[in-house]
C-alpha cells in the first residue's frame, strides 16, 4: 500500500513538472522540500503497520500528505505568477485563471482525503486505512465520474485531453521501472553481504580457519541469492521487452505497471523467507509457496499489461506485433512463462513438501534455460502452423 501510494505522488508530481517546464531558484527548493516528504513517508507507514492502534502512524502520515499538497499548490500559484515558468501550450492560453484552479483543484484531492483520514483515526480507524487505499485509485474515479457528465465546457475538454490527465509517458513508465528494479537487485546484494559474511573468529574456531569450509555452511543462502537474482533480472528482461512493442502506455496499463512493480519489490523478501526457517519444516513449506505467490502476481500483472495493450494493438504496438504476428506468440509465451512456472511450483510444494525448497531453487535456476528452449519452440509452432495451413507459401518461403 505505501508503494502504491507513493507511486501515486511520484505520478502526480512528474505531471505537474509537464505543466511547468522552467525552474528558478524558488521552485528547485520547493521541490526539494517536497521530494523529502515523499521519501519520509514510508518511514511513516512503517509505524502505522507496527503500531497499527496507535494514530500517531496514521497522523504522521496524512499531515506530510497534505503538507506536500500544499508545497505543490505553493509551487503552482508561483509558477502561474511568473508565465515564463509555464508549458508554451498554457502560456498562449486566454484562460490562464481557468489552468491554475483546475489543477489547484486535482493537486488539493489527495491531502482532503487525507485530512478526513485523520480525522477518522480517532473515530474508527479502519475507515482511515479504506479512504487512503482510495487515494490509489482516485484519478480513475476522477476518470469515472467525468464520463458521467452530461455536459463539458470547451475548455474543460481542452484540459481533460492535456498533460495533466493523461497518462504518463511511456519513457517515464520504463524510467521508473528501472529504477524500481535496480533497487531490488541493490536490495538482494546488500541483504547477502551483510547477514553472509562469515565472522574471522568462528571461521578461526568453528571450522579450522579454512574460508571454503565456511562459506558451504551458507550454501542455501548463496543458492537463494543467485536464483532470486535471476528472477529479477528476467521479469525486467521481461518488462523491457514488453515496453519495446509498446508505443503508448495507457492509464490502465501504468496501474498494472505499478502493482507488478509493488511485487517485484518483495523478491528481497521471498529471498529472505526461502533460507529463514528449518529443512521440512511448516514454515519453509509456507516461505516458499509466498515466495510463489510474490513471482506469479509479478508476472501476471506483466502479462494483464500485454493484453491490455492487444486490446488497444492500434493505438499502443508497433504494427510489426499486431495480433497474429510471430512476435505476438513469442512476447505472450515469455509474459506466460513466471505465472506459469510459479503456479506450478507452487502445487508441487503441496504435493511434494519435503522437497519444496529444492523445487523452488531449482524452479529459479532454471526459467533462464527455458527462455531459450521456449524461443525454439514458438519457431517451431508457428513454422508448423503455417506448413499446415499454408502449404504453398511455406514450400514457397
Amino acid at each position: 500500500m505505501t508503494f502504491l501510494i507513493v507511486t501515486v505522488a511520484w505520478a502526480a508530481h512528474i505531471r505537474l513538472f509537464q505543466v511547468i517546464v522552467h525552474i528558478d531558484d524558488c521552485l528547485a527548493l520547493l521541490n526539494l522540500a517536497c521530494m523529502m516528504l515523499i521519501t519520509f513517508l514510508p518511514y511513516t507507514f512503517s509505524l502505522m503497520a507496527t503500531f497499527p492502534e496507535n494514530v500517531l502512524g496514521i497522523l504522521l502520515f496524512c499531515g506530510c500528505v497534505m503538507v506536500i499538497g500544499v508545497i505543490q499548490s505553493v509551487i503552482v500559484l508561483y509558477a502561474f505568477s511568473r508565465p515564463f515558468l509555464l508549458n508554451e501550450q498554457i502560456q498562449i492560453s486566454e484562460n490562464l485563471t481557468y489552468y491554475k484552479h483546475h489543477i489547484l483543484k486535482v493537486i488539493m484531492r489527495v491531502p482532503i482525503m487525507c485530512f478526513f483520514a485523520s480525522i477518522f483515526s480517532f473515530i474508527f480507524f479502519q475507515l482511515s486505512y479504506v479512504l487512503l487505499a482510495i487515494v490509489i485509485f482516485l484519478p480513475y474515479i476522477s476518470q469515472s465520474l467525468k464520463w458521467c457528465r452530461s455536459k463539458e465546457t470547451p475548455d474543460s475538454m481542452l484540459f481533460y485531453t492535456y498533460l495533466p490527465n493523461e497518462p504518463l509517458s511511456k519513457e517515464r513508465v520504463e524510467a521508473f521501472s528501472d529504477g524500481v528494479y535496480a533497487i531490488v537487485a541493490t536490495l538482494l546484494i546488500l541483504d547477502i553481504c551483510e547477514d553472509n559474511v562469515p565472522d574471522p573468529t568462528v571461521v578461526q574456531k568453528q571450522f579450522g580457519g579454512s574460508l571454503v569450509a565456511a562459506l558451504q555452511a551458507y550454501g542455501p543462502e548463496y543458492l537463494a541469492y543467485f536464483g532470486s537474482f535471476a528472477t529479477v533480472g528476467l521479469l525486467w528482461f521481461v518488462h523491457h521487452s514488453l515496453f519495446l512493442h509498446v508505443t503508448k502506455a495507457t492509464r490502465f496499463m501504468g496501474l498494472l505497471n505499478t502493482f507488478s512493480l509493488a511485487f517485484v519489490g518483495g523478491l528481497p523478501l521471498a529471498y529472505q523467507l526461502t533460507h529463514e526457517f528449518p529443512r521440512n519444516s511448516q514454515n519453509e513449506l509456507e516461505a516458499i509457496q509466498i515466495s510463489c505467490v510474490i513471482v506469479f502476481f509479478a508476472g501476471i500483472f506483466q502479462l494483464s499489461i500485454w493484453v491490455v495493450a492487444l486490446y488497444n494493438e492500434q493505438e499502443t504496438l508497433h504494427p510489426y506485433v499486431w495480433y497474429g504476428g510471430r512476435e505476438h506468440v513469442f512476447m505472450l509465451a515469455k509474459l506466460a512463462l513466471y505465472p506459469c512456472v510459479a503456479l506450478g511450483t507452487f502445487f508441487l510444494s503441496c504435493i511434494l513438501s519435503k522437497f519444496s525448497t529444492s523445487i523452488f531453487h531449482l524452479m529459479e535456476i532454471t526459467v533462464p534455460f527455458a527462455f531459450l528452449v521456449l524461443r525454439l519452440l514458438v519457431r517451431i509452432g508457428v513454422a508448423l502452423l503455417r506448413f499446415l495451413f499454408c502449404p504453398n507459401r511455406a514450400t514457397t518461403a
